[in-house]
């Protein structure tokens, strides 16, 4: 099976999709930590990819959205963005609104 043929079978099997550096466990950098920090801050199960274990998956991922970096997040099959464009939905409440809308169960928590 090739890289894009892994890729698609991933998004398209798996509601919440995180292409990542490291695991959800031990993200192995800044960005993907932050990604994972905001899908368990809403409370979103994802599936976690990690990239480095895979070289041509790495590159695969990049090629596969036309987005030049990782992390790369996918909701019901679609790419939804980088780092970046996941935190700013997040800050301005697009990003469980979203999630909602395709049926992901999201929220934010109330504040204390």
């Amino acid at each position: 099976m090739s890289a894009q043929d892994t890729i698609k079978s991933e998004i398209t099997s798996n509601d919440v999709v995180l292409f990542m550096k490291g695991t959800h466990e031990f993200p192995m950098c800044g960005f993907s930590g932050q990604v994972v920090q905001i899908l368990d801050y809403v409370g979103v199960k994802f599936k976690g990819i990690n990239v480095l274990d895979d070289a041509d998956l790495r590159q695969g991922i990049k090629d596969y959205a036309n987005w030049p970096t990782i992390p790369q997040l996918y909701v019901k099959g679609e790419f939804i963005g980088g780092c970046d464009i996941v935190r700013e939905m997040f800050q301005s409440g697009e990003l469980v609104t979203h999630l909602n809308e395709h049926g992901i169960a999201a929220a934010m928590p109330a504040k204390a």
